[in-house]
């Protein structure tokens, strides 16, 4: 998986996902578990306004799991 390479190259990452269990599997770390498997980032079904503070709270959530270390970090419940 890419971000367990860009780790390994010093680089922090924050995988968005919604399958987070493959996330694990592949050895992510920093998992934020994203909005549904079309739209990870957002939700169509939404007004734009709505749409908009769902993704600013993934973005929110990730930005978060870039100030932990990668191996303190669990999976991010979306809330």
């Amino acid at each position: 998986m890419i971000t367990s390479e860009l780790e390994r190259a010093g680089i922090p990452t924050a995988h968005v996902c919604t399958m987070t269990p493959v996330a694990e599997m592949v050895g992510s770390h920093r998992i934020v578990t994203g909005n549904g498997i079309v739209h990870p980032l957002g939700d169509s079904e939404l007004s734009p306004d709505e749409e908009r503070r769902v993704r600013r709270r993934i973005l929110e959530q990730a930005l978060a799991s870039l100030q932990k270390p990668a191996d303190a970090q669990d999976a991010q419940a979306e809330s």
